[in-house]
């Protein structure tokens, strides 16, 4: 049984038509990316699927269960997280206390003012644990603001998976990054993640090509591609309008 499976998604701002008829399916442990050239909707498809956008049609199911007009908080706590283009950390606190913060989030939905935070010995002992498994647990007590751009990416990945989530969704993962950063990213990313499964869009092809079991194609908001690596690879309209001339 597929973990999320996604039926005819389509939306509309006004009168503009960004997706249309989107339909595909992930299975459990699988690591799927979404790939087309700026201005295709790939960020718009992870926010519908996200619940920071409402469809305009189709339906979302996962984990078996109807979450197309469910919010973004019900989605998490349903095992369903995802991260953004550009990142959402608190440059100012710790990497502990940002840490901190994601985990409580995700575990606590209802926040309790007045209980100490070092009550929470598992909060701590998670938040220790994702930091050592990114090479970070050194800087625990550092401002976020003093790490490399690479490591603030590879932190708000860690903060996606404190909830332990079903399925990560990661926008754009290595936006920003330089070539030497994507390629550090990429080593630690999969022993970050592990056997979880992924749904990512990326114009790193590098990343694309090496971590994606399975890849789809998205422009001007239809599907036009689907399969492995060398399938993507040998496709030759996708080599015409994305990995050719046409690539944004």
């Amino acid at each position: 049984m597929a973990m999320m499976t996604i039926e005819s998604i389509s939306k509309n701002f006004g009168g503009l038509q960004v997706l249309e008829g989107i339909s595909f399916s992930i299975e459990d442990g699988q690591k799927v990316a979404i790939i087309g050239p700026n201005g295709a909707g790939k960020t718009t498809l992870f926010n519908v699927l996200g619940g920071q956008l409402p469809a305009s049609g189709g339906s979302i199911r996962f984990m078996d269960q109807d979450i197309t007009r469910l919010p973004p908080n019900r989605r998490l706590h349903l095992g369903l997280a995802r991260s953004f283009q550009i990142n959402s950390l608190f440059p100012k606190l710790t990497l502990i206390d940002n840490m901190l913060l994601a985990l409580h989030a995700a575990r606590y939905p209802h926040f309790r003012f007045f209980r100490s935070m070092t009550s929470r010995r598992d909060l701590y002992s998670r938040a220790e644990a994702l930091m050592g498994s990114i090479g970070l647990l050194e800087m625990r007590d550092s401002p976020v603001s003093s790490l490399s751009y690479g490591d603030q990416r590879l932190l708000e990945v860690a903060f996606g998976l404190a909830s332990e989530p079903r399925l990560l969704i990661l926008d754009e993962p290595t936006a920003g990054l330089s070539t030497a950063e994507a390629v550090d990213f990429e080593n630690k990313i999969r022993q970050l993640l592990g056997d979880a499964t992924l749904l990512f869009c990326a114009h790193d092809m590098d990343l694309v090509f090496n971590l994606a079991e399975r890849i789809l194609v998205l422009y001007y908001g239809r599907l036009i591609a689907e399969g492995s690596p060398d399938d993507i690879k040998a496709n030759p309209r996708v080599k015409e309008i994305y990995l050719g001339d046409e690539e944004g």
